[in-house]
Protein backbone atom coordinates (compact mmCIF):
# COMPACT_ATOMS: atom_id res chain seq x y z
CA UNK A 1 0.00 0.00 0.00
CA UNK A 2 1.14 3.61 -0.65
CA UNK A 3 1.64 5.84 2.21
CA UNK A 4 -1.00 7.30 3.48
CA UNK A 5 -2.39 10.73 2.82
CA UNK A 6 -2.41 12.38 6.20
CA UNK A 7 -1.27 10.96 9.52
CA UNK A 8 -4.25 8.25 9.26
CA UNK A 9 -5.44 6.18 5.94
CA UNK A 10 -7.94 8.49 4.30
CA UNK A 11 -11.25 6.78 3.55
CA UNK A 12 -13.87 8.88 1.11
CA UNK A 13 -17.20 7.64 1.03
CA UNK A 14 -19.22 9.13 -1.58
CA UNK A 15 -22.44 9.23 -1.19
CA UNK A 16 -24.54 9.18 2.22
CA UNK A 17 -26.96 6.56 1.46
CA UNK A 18 -27.46 3.48 3.40
CA UNK A 19 -24.87 2.17 2.40
CA UNK A 20 -22.67 5.16 2.45
CA UNK A 21 -23.50 5.87 5.81
CA UNK A 22 -23.37 2.06 7.13
CA UNK A 23 -19.86 2.23 5.89
CA UNK A 24 -19.01 5.34 7.92
CA UNK A 25 -20.84 4.14 10.80
CA UNK A 26 -18.95 1.01 10.48
CA UNK A 27 -15.50 2.64 10.84
CA UNK A 28 -16.49 4.70 14.06
CA UNK A 29 -13.66 4.38 16.63
CA UNK A 30 -11.37 2.76 14.23
CA UNK A 31 -7.47 3.70 13.06
CA UNK A 32 -8.81 5.96 10.31
CA UNK A 33 -10.04 9.10 8.94
CA UNK A 34 -13.18 9.37 7.32
CA UNK A 35 -14.75 12.10 4.69
CA UNK A 36 -18.24 11.39 3.32
CA UNK A 37 -19.37 13.23 0.40
CA UNK A 38 -22.81 13.98 -1.39
CA UNK A 39 -24.58 16.52 -3.46
CA UNK A 40 -27.47 17.11 -0.48
CA UNK A 41 -26.75 17.55 2.84
CA UNK A 42 -29.31 15.53 3.85
CA UNK A 43 -30.20 11.26 3.85
CA UNK A 44 -33.63 10.34 2.20
CA UNK A 45 -35.33 7.48 3.44
CA UNK A 46 -35.78 6.49 -0.40
CA UNK A 47 -38.51 3.65 0.39
CA UNK A 48 -41.20 6.03 1.12
CA UNK A 49 -40.46 8.74 -1.75
CA UNK A 50 -43.68 7.68 -3.27
CA UNK A 51 -45.90 8.79 0.14
CA UNK A 52 -44.20 12.75 -0.72
CA UNK A 53 -45.19 11.97 -3.91
CA UNK A 54 -48.69 11.62 -2.67
CA UNK A 55 -49.21 13.26 -0.34
CA UNK A 56 -48.88 11.03 2.43
CA UNK A 57 -45.96 12.48 4.36
CA UNK A 58 -43.91 15.84 4.00
CA UNK A 59 -40.69 15.78 2.49
CA UNK A 60 -38.69 16.50 6.19
CA UNK A 61 -40.21 13.30 7.72
CA UNK A 62 -38.02 11.37 5.67
CA UNK A 63 -35.53 13.18 5.39
CA UNK A 64 -32.17 13.50 7.99
CA UNK A 65 -29.45 15.81 7.99
CA UNK A 66 -26.36 13.83 7.52
CA UNK A 67 -24.36 16.26 9.75
CA UNK A 68 -27.18 15.26 12.78
CA UNK A 69 -26.86 11.88 12.08
CA UNK A 70 -22.82 11.37 12.32
CA UNK A 71 -22.09 14.12 14.85
CA UNK A 72 -21.14 11.40 17.66
CA UNK A 73 -18.98 9.86 15.05
CA UNK A 74 -15.67 11.83 15.94
CA UNK A 75 -13.62 10.24 13.43
CA UNK A 76 -15.95 11.46 10.17
CA UNK A 77 -16.31 14.33 8.43
CA UNK A 78 -19.34 15.49 6.09
CA UNK A 79 -18.34 17.64 2.68
CA UNK A 80 -21.25 19.06 0.64
CA UNK A 81 -19.59 18.16 -2.66
CA UNK A 82 -20.56 16.81 -6.06
CA UNK A 83 -18.09 14.22 -7.65
CA UNK A 84 -17.55 14.44 -11.00
CA UNK A 85 -14.73 12.12 -11.72
CA UNK A 86 -11.87 9.42 -10.31
CA UNK A 87 -8.52 9.00 -11.03
CA UNK A 88 -8.03 5.18 -10.20
CA UNK A 89 -3.85 5.73 -10.77
CA UNK A 90 -3.49 8.99 -8.65
CA UNK A 91 -5.52 7.57 -6.02
CA UNK A 92 -7.69 11.38 -6.38
CA UNK A 93 -11.47 12.08 -7.08
CA UNK A 94 -12.57 15.09 -8.83
CA UNK A 95 -15.28 17.37 -7.48
CA UNK A 96 -17.32 20.78 -8.05
CA UNK A 97 -14.87 22.54 -5.53
CA UNK A 98 -11.65 20.46 -6.09
CA UNK A 99 -9.64 17.29 -6.20
CA UNK A 100 -9.49 15.11 -2.95
CA UNK A 101 -7.24 12.39 -2.43
CA UNK A 102 -7.59 8.99 -0.81
CA UNK A 103 -5.98 5.91 0.57
CA UNK A 104 -9.54 4.05 0.02
CA UNK A 105 -12.58 4.63 -1.30
CA UNK A 106 -15.95 3.56 -1.41
CA UNK A 107 -18.51 4.18 -3.73
CA UNK A 108 -22.19 4.62 -2.99
CA UNK A 109 -23.80 6.86 -5.16
CA UNK A 110 -26.83 4.94 -5.38
CA UNK A 111 -28.82 4.41 -8.96
CA UNK A 112 -30.58 7.01 -11.49
CA UNK A 113 -33.72 6.16 -13.55
CA UNK A 114 -33.74 3.60 -15.89
CA UNK A 115 -35.33 5.07 -19.93
CA UNK A 116 -33.67 2.35 -21.82
CA UNK A 117 -32.47 4.40 -24.13
CA UNK A 118 -35.27 6.73 -24.85
CA UNK A 119 -35.34 10.04 -24.41
CA UNK A 120 -38.37 10.74 -21.91
CA UNK A 121 -36.72 12.32 -19.07
CA UNK A 122 -38.21 15.67 -19.94
CA UNK A 123 -42.16 14.57 -20.49
CA UNK A 124 -42.24 12.41 -17.71
CA UNK A 125 -41.69 12.40 -13.69
CA UNK A 126 -39.40 10.23 -12.14
CA UNK A 127 -38.75 8.92 -8.30
CA UNK A 128 -35.73 9.14 -6.89
CA UNK A 129 -34.76 11.51 -4.57
CA UNK A 130 -36.90 14.47 -3.07
CA UNK A 131 -37.10 16.50 -5.22
CA UNK A 132 -38.64 14.22 -7.69
CA UNK A 133 -41.18 13.43 -5.14
CA UNK A 134 -41.93 16.63 -4.60
CA UNK A 135 -42.55 17.88 -8.22
CA UNK A 136 -44.85 14.54 -9.35
CA UNK A 137 -46.90 15.65 -6.21
CA UNK A 138 -46.98 18.91 -7.43
CA UNK A 139 -48.43 17.54 -10.79
CA UNK A 140 -50.39 15.32 -9.65
CA UNK A 141 -52.15 17.96 -7.57
CA UNK A 142 -52.19 20.70 -10.46
CA UNK A 143 -53.83 18.06 -13.14
CA UNK A 144 -57.07 18.34 -10.67
CA UNK A 145 -56.70 22.06 -9.75
CA UNK A 146 -56.49 22.14 -13.80
CA UNK A 147 -59.25 19.97 -14.16
CA UNK A 148 -61.45 21.89 -11.69
CA UNK A 149 -61.06 24.62 -14.29
CA UNK A 150 -61.91 23.19 -17.15
CA UNK A 151 -64.89 23.56 -19.54
CA UNK A 152 -64.27 20.94 -22.29
CA UNK A 153 -65.14 17.46 -20.77
CA UNK A 154 -62.47 15.49 -22.61
CA UNK A 155 -59.37 18.05 -21.51
CA UNK A 156 -61.00 16.86 -18.13
CA UNK A 157 -60.83 13.45 -18.70
CA UNK A 158 -56.97 13.35 -19.83
CA UNK A 159 -55.90 15.58 -16.82
CA UNK A 160 -57.45 12.96 -14.52
CA UNK A 161 -56.02 10.31 -16.28
CA UNK A 162 -52.69 9.34 -14.37
CA UNK A 163 -49.99 6.63 -15.71
CA UNK A 164 -47.57 5.23 -13.79
CA UNK A 165 -45.20 3.22 -16.18
CA UNK A 166 -43.41 0.15 -14.17
CA UNK A 167 -44.57 -3.06 -12.12
CA UNK A 168 -42.40 -3.16 -10.06
CA UNK A 169 -42.79 -2.56 -6.12
CA UNK A 170 -42.42 1.40 -6.93
CA UNK A 171 -45.01 1.43 -8.98
CA UNK A 172 -47.33 -1.09 -7.45
CA UNK A 173 -46.96 0.84 -4.20
CA UNK A 174 -47.22 4.53 -6.12
CA UNK A 175 -50.18 3.93 -8.09
CA UNK A 176 -51.93 2.06 -4.89
CA UNK A 177 -51.29 5.47 -2.98
CA UNK A 178 -52.37 7.65 -5.48
CA UNK A 179 -55.89 5.73 -6.26
CA UNK A 180 -56.29 6.02 -1.73
CA UNK A 181 -56.31 9.51 -2.75
CA UNK A 182 -58.07 9.75 -5.28
CA UNK A 183 -60.76 7.61 -3.66
CA UNK A 184 -60.67 9.29 0.46
CA UNK A 185 -58.92 12.24 -0.59
CA UNK A 186 -59.69 14.66 -3.45
CA UNK A 187 -63.11 14.25 -3.71
CA UNK A 188 -63.46 16.22 -0.56
CA UNK A 189 -61.19 18.65 -1.90
CA UNK A 190 -62.83 18.82 -4.93
CA UNK A 191 -66.73 18.36 -4.46
CA UNK A 192 -67.85 19.70 -7.77
CA UNK A 193 -65.47 17.26 -9.89
CA UNK A 194 -66.89 14.29 -11.49
CA UNK A 195 -63.93 11.81 -10.20
CA UNK A 196 -65.59 8.72 -11.96
CA UNK A 197 -63.98 10.07 -15.29
CA UNK A 198 -60.31 9.23 -13.09
CA UNK A 199 -58.44 7.03 -14.50
CA UNK A 200 -55.07 5.48 -12.96
CA UNK A 201 -53.15 3.13 -15.39
CA UNK A 202 -50.33 1.13 -14.75
CA UNK A 203 -48.11 -0.29 -17.86
CA UNK A 204 -46.52 -2.63 -17.47
CA UNK A 205 -44.26 -4.17 -20.57
CA UNK A 206 -44.12 -8.06 -18.97
CA UNK A 207 -46.67 -10.35 -18.32
CA UNK A 208 -46.54 -9.90 -14.53
CA UNK A 209 -46.33 -7.09 -11.72
CA UNK A 210 -43.97 -7.98 -8.80
CA UNK A 211 -41.65 -10.02 -10.54
CA UNK A 212 -39.48 -10.87 -7.83
CA UNK A 213 -42.03 -12.07 -5.35
CA UNK A 214 -44.10 -15.50 -5.50
CA UNK A 215 -46.96 -15.79 -8.41
CA UNK A 216 -49.41 -16.24 -6.05
CA UNK A 217 -48.34 -12.53 -3.91
CA UNK A 218 -48.72 -11.17 -7.49
CA UNK A 219 -51.85 -12.20 -7.89
CA UNK A 220 -52.84 -11.27 -4.55
CA UNK A 221 -51.28 -7.69 -5.38
CA UNK A 222 -53.10 -7.25 -8.92
CA UNK A 223 -56.50 -7.94 -6.80
CA UNK A 224 -55.75 -5.57 -5.11
CA UNK A 225 -54.99 -2.79 -7.27
CA UNK A 226 -58.27 -3.78 -9.28
CA UNK A 227 -60.12 -3.67 -6.45
CA UNK A 228 -59.06 -0.25 -5.37
CA UNK A 229 -59.62 0.80 -9.54
CA UNK A 230 -55.72 0.23 -10.54
CA UNK A 231 -56.52 -0.32 -14.53
CA UNK A 232 -53.57 -3.05 -15.17
CA UNK A 233 -52.31 -3.05 -18.91
CA UNK A 234 -49.64 -6.10 -18.93
CA UNK A 235 -47.11 -6.45 -22.24
CA UNK A 236 -47.90 -2.50 -22.57
CA UNK A 237 -44.07 -1.38 -23.04
CA UNK A 238 -44.13 2.34 -23.64
CA UNK A 239 -42.47 3.85 -27.52
CA UNK A 240 -42.81 7.25 -26.67
CA UNK A 241 -43.84 10.25 -24.84
CA UNK A 242 -44.97 13.57 -25.14
CA UNK A 243 -46.69 16.22 -22.31
CA UNK A 244 -49.54 14.75 -22.82
CA UNK A 245 -49.40 11.28 -23.66
CA UNK A 246 -48.21 8.26 -24.04
CA UNK A 247 -47.67 5.64 -26.81
CA UNK A 248 -47.11 2.32 -26.65
CA UNK A 249 -45.02 0.18 -29.05
CA UNK A 250 -48.56 -1.28 -30.49
CA UNK A 251 -49.31 2.04 -31.71
CA UNK A 252 -52.21 2.87 -29.29
CA UNK A 253 -51.98 6.89 -28.01
CA UNK A 254 -53.12 6.87 -24.65
CA UNK A 255 -53.68 10.30 -23.30
CA UNK A 256 -52.49 11.45 -20.10
CA UNK A 257 -52.20 14.86 -17.45
CA UNK A 258 -49.10 13.00 -15.70
CA UNK A 259 -47.12 10.02 -16.53
CA UNK A 260 -44.73 8.53 -14.06
CA UNK A 261 -41.66 6.79 -15.07
CA UNK A 262 -40.19 4.31 -12.62
CA UNK A 263 -39.79 1.08 -14.79
CA UNK A 264 -36.40 0.56 -13.42
CA UNK A 265 -33.06 1.72 -12.67
CA UNK A 266 -29.45 1.87 -13.41
CA UNK A 267 -26.38 3.10 -12.06
CA UNK A 268 -25.93 6.70 -11.74
CA UNK A 269 -24.07 9.18 -14.11
CA UNK A 270 -20.80 8.89 -11.53
CA UNK A 271 -20.42 5.38 -12.66
CA UNK A 272 -19.21 6.67 -16.12
CA UNK A 273 -16.38 8.18 -14.74
CA UNK A 274 -14.67 5.48 -13.53
CA UNK A 275 -12.47 3.41 -15.79
CA UNK A 276 -13.72 0.25 -15.41
CA UNK A 277 -15.54 -2.66 -17.01
CA UNK A 278 -19.66 -2.13 -16.25
CA UNK A 279 -22.42 -4.23 -16.97
CA UNK A 280 -25.75 -3.55 -19.25
CA UNK A 281 -27.16 -1.32 -16.63
CA UNK A 282 -24.13 0.73 -16.22
CA UNK A 283 -22.84 -1.00 -12.82
CA UNK A 284 -19.04 -1.41 -11.85
CA UNK A 285 -17.90 -4.65 -11.81
CA UNK A 286 -16.68 -5.77 -9.09
CA UNK A 287 -14.64 -8.66 -7.37
CA UNK A 288 -16.82 -10.82 -4.49
CA UNK A 289 -14.66 -9.07 -1.87
CA UNK A 290 -16.28 -6.14 -3.30
CA UNK A 291 -13.00 -3.97 -5.14
CA UNK A 292 -12.52 -2.77 -8.42
CA UNK A 293 -10.51 -5.61 -10.64
CA UNK A 294 -6.82 -4.35 -10.13
CA UNK A 295 -7.23 -1.22 -7.83
CA UNK A 296 -8.36 -3.74 -4.06
CA UNK A 297 -8.36 0.19 -2.00
CA UNK A 298 -11.15 0.88 -4.46
CA UNK A 299 -14.88 -0.42 -3.26
CA UNK A 300 -18.15 -0.29 -5.00
CA UNK A 301 -21.46 -0.88 -3.42
CA UNK A 302 -25.06 -1.23 -3.68
CA UNK A 303 -26.77 0.08 -6.65
CA UNK A 304 -23.18 1.13 -8.31
CA UNK A 305 -21.79 -2.22 -8.26
CA UNK A 306 -22.71 -5.80 -10.35
CA UNK A 307 -20.71 -8.45 -7.97
CA UNK A 308 -18.59 -11.01 -9.50
CA UNK A 309 -18.15 -11.51 -13.46
CA UNK A 310 -20.40 -11.21 -15.91
CA UNK A 311 -22.01 -14.65 -15.95
CA UNK A 312 -23.31 -14.05 -12.33
CA UNK A 313 -26.75 -12.56 -12.07
CA UNK A 314 -26.34 -9.17 -9.97
CA UNK A 315 -28.32 -8.33 -6.78
CA UNK A 316 -31.62 -6.34 -6.62
CA UNK A 317 -31.19 -2.84 -6.23
CA UNK A 318 -32.68 -2.64 -2.60
CA UNK A 319 -31.42 -1.08 0.59
CA UNK A 320 -30.82 -4.55 2.71
CA UNK A 321 -27.84 -5.03 -0.16
CA UNK A 322 -26.54 -2.04 0.06
CA UNK A 323 -26.44 -2.05 3.63
CA UNK A 324 -25.14 -5.81 3.91
CA UNK A 325 -22.65 -4.83 1.27
CA UNK A 326 -21.82 -1.30 3.19
CA UNK A 327 -20.64 -3.51 6.51
CA UNK A 328 -18.24 -6.02 5.08
CA UNK A 329 -16.37 -3.40 3.31
CA UNK A 330 -15.99 -1.52 6.84
CA UNK A 331 -14.83 -4.62 8.03
CA UNK A 332 -12.67 -5.54 4.97
CA UNK A 333 -10.85 -2.08 5.09
CA UNK A 334 -10.14 -2.52 8.93
CA UNK A 335 -8.85 -6.30 7.47
CA UNK A 336 -6.73 -4.66 4.93
CA UNK A 337 -5.05 -2.20 7.20
CA UNK A 338 -4.59 -5.43 9.93
CA UNK A 339 -2.82 -7.50 6.89
CA UNK A 340 -5.55 -10.08 7.06
CA UNK A 341 -7.26 -11.28 4.10
CA UNK A 342 -10.21 -10.00 2.57
CA UNK A 343 -13.70 -11.78 3.22
CA UNK A 344 -16.04 -12.72 -0.07
CA UNK A 345 -20.09 -11.32 -0.02
CA UNK A 346 -22.46 -13.27 0.74
CA UNK A 347 -26.58 -11.68 0.45
CA UNK A 348 -28.73 -12.74 2.80
CA UNK A 349 -32.03 -12.52 1.85
CA UNK A 350 -34.65 -11.94 3.92
CA UNK A 351 -37.57 -10.48 2.18
CA UNK A 352 -39.22 -8.13 -0.07
CA UNK A 353 -42.55 -6.25 1.19
CA UNK A 354 -44.89 -4.30 -0.81
CA UNK A 355 -47.45 -1.85 0.48
CA UNK A 356 -50.99 -1.34 -1.70
CA UNK A 357 -52.68 1.08 -0.34
CA UNK A 358 -54.92 1.26 2.99
CA UNK A 359 -54.65 -2.15 5.22
CA UNK A 360 -53.18 -3.86 2.00
CA UNK A 361 -49.03 -5.12 1.76
CA UNK A 362 -48.01 -8.70 0.45
CA UNK A 363 -44.88 -9.49 1.77
CA UNK A 364 -41.96 -12.57 1.22
CA UNK A 365 -40.21 -12.86 4.56
CA UNK A 366 -38.09 -15.52 5.83
CA UNK A 367 -39.69 -18.04 3.45
CA UNK A 368 -43.04 -17.01 4.60
CA UNK A 369 -45.78 -15.26 2.48
CA UNK A 370 -48.42 -13.16 3.93
CA UNK A 371 -50.74 -11.06 2.08
CA UNK A 372 -53.76 -8.47 3.66
CA UNK A 373 -53.67 -6.30 7.01
CA UNK A 374 -50.69 -8.38 8.38
CA UNK A 375 -48.65 -7.85 6.20
CA UNK A 376 -49.25 -4.41 5.99
CA UNK A 377 -48.60 -4.10 9.71
CA UNK A 378 -45.27 -5.84 9.60
CA UNK A 379 -44.98 -3.14 6.30
CA UNK A 380 -45.03 -0.32 8.53
CA UNK A 381 -43.19 -1.91 11.53
CA UNK A 382 -40.29 -2.41 9.50
CA UNK A 383 -40.46 1.18 8.05
CA UNK A 384 -40.38 2.96 11.26
CA UNK A 385 -37.72 0.75 12.85
CA UNK A 386 -35.90 1.26 9.57
CA UNK A 387 -36.22 5.37 9.66
CA UNK A 388 -33.32 7.66 10.81
CA UNK A 389 -34.38 9.93 13.99
CA UNK A 390 -36.59 9.62 16.81
CA UNK A 391 -38.10 13.05 15.76
CA UNK A 392 -38.45 11.21 12.08
CA UNK A 393 -40.51 7.83 13.67
CA UNK A 394 -42.75 10.06 15.25
CA UNK A 395 -43.68 12.37 13.03
CA UNK A 396 -44.40 9.32 10.42
CA UNK A 397 -45.96 7.40 13.44
CA UNK A 398 -48.87 10.07 13.78
CA UNK A 399 -49.06 11.23 10.10
CA UNK A 400 -49.71 7.34 9.60
CA UNK A 401 -52.36 7.04 12.59
CA UNK A 402 -54.11 10.58 11.55
CA UNK A 403 -53.97 9.06 8.23
CA UNK A 404 -56.08 5.63 9.25
CA UNK A 405 -58.72 7.73 11.16
CA UNK A 406 -59.13 10.31 9.00
CA UNK A 407 -58.90 8.91 5.57
CA UNK A 408 -56.87 12.63 5.65
CA UNK A 409 -53.47 13.14 4.22
CA UNK A 410 -50.78 16.15 4.31
CA UNK A 411 -50.99 19.57 3.43
CA UNK A 412 -51.49 18.74 -0.31
CA UNK A 413 -49.53 22.42 -0.84
CA UNK A 414 -48.89 23.36 -4.73
CA UNK A 415 -45.23 24.80 -4.27
CA UNK A 416 -43.64 24.86 -7.84
CA UNK A 417 -45.10 24.82 -11.21
CA UNK A 418 -44.32 22.35 -13.72
CA UNK A 419 -43.30 22.42 -17.18
CA UNK A 420 -45.18 19.52 -17.90
CA UNK A 421 -48.46 20.01 -16.01
CA UNK A 422 -51.01 21.23 -18.40
CA UNK A 423 -54.31 23.34 -18.92
CA UNK A 424 -57.51 22.74 -19.92
CA UNK A 425 -57.68 24.49 -23.00
CA UNK A 426 -55.57 22.59 -25.18
CA UNK A 427 -51.56 21.50 -25.51
CA UNK A 428 -50.08 25.27 -23.62
CA UNK A 429 -47.84 24.69 -20.80
CA UNK A 430 -48.66 25.86 -17.52
CA UNK A 431 -47.31 29.03 -16.18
Amino acid sequence: MKEPVGVRPLVVIVGAGFGGLRVARGLSRSPVDVTILDRHNYHTFVPLLYQVATAGLEPEEIAQPIRRILRDVTNVRFRLNTVTGVNLDRRAITTDTGELRYDYLVLAAGSATNYFGQDLAQVTSALRDLDDAERLRDQVLGTFEAASAAEDPASCRQLMTLIVVGGGPTGVELAGALAELQRHVLPHDYPDLDLSCARILLLEATDRILPGMPPALQAKAQAKLSELGVEIRFGAPVADADANSVTLSSGEMIPAGAVMWVAGMRAPPLAEAVPTDKDSAGRLMVSKTLNLPGHPEVYAIGDMAHVGGPETRPHPMLAPVAIQQAALVAENILRSLAGKPQQRFVYKDRGTMVTIGRNAAVAHIFGLRLSGFIAWLIWLTVHLVWLIGFRNRMLVLVNWAWNYLTYDRGVRLIRRSSSRQHVSNGNEEAP
